[in-house]
């Protein structure tokens, strides 16, 4: 009996870690509102890692990620320009307000916001590639906390 709750208890713990893993992409996409957002292709498909592409947002760069010593969380708020949002303002501390934003972190050499990778399957990547070069809108649901979710990439 007690090796079946021990069994219990960590299967429990092994679900509540799923739980946490994704609890930020499926809060955006359940609670999100949906924003566009221009994208390029970072990195082209690699066929040792599957049909994905590492996708980039010229429109949410940051000109000085390079110079920071402070890394960590970033906060990147969000206006409109011309049907797509570009970035506002880059803050270290949590934005006030309704203004919607992108909860990031610039640990890495890049800036990581959640939206990142694009997973397709094998037979639309090629055709995706083509899309991504010629310049595309990324459909992103992004929930009160700034999680976002990559929900869609398209032709403008």
């Amino acid at each position: 009996m007690n090796k079946l709750i021990t069994l219990g208890v960590v299967v429990a713990a092994q679900a509540a870690l799923v739980g946490v893993a994704v609890a930020p992409q499926l809060s955006a996409r359940l609670t999100g509102d949906t924003y566009e957002l221009r994208v390029a292709p970072l990195d082209p498909i690699d066929p040792f890692r599957g049909a994905y592409v590492t996708l980039d947002y010229p429109d949410l760069q940051w000109p000085d990620m390079t110079d920071d010593s402070d890394n960590g969380p970033l906060y990147i708020t969000l206006i409109e320009d011309d049907g797509v949002m570009v970035a506002d303002e880059f803050l270290r501390d949590h934005p006030s307000g309704d203004q919607p934003y992108l909860a990031c972190n610039d640990r890495d050499w890049h800036l990581e916001c959640g939206i990142d990778s694009l997973f397709l399957p094998q037979d639309e990547a090629a055709a995706m590639e083509d899309v991504l070069r010629d310049g595309a809108v990324a459909e992103v649901k992004i929930d009160r906390w700034g999680h976002a979710a990559l929900i869609d990439v398209r032709a403008p």
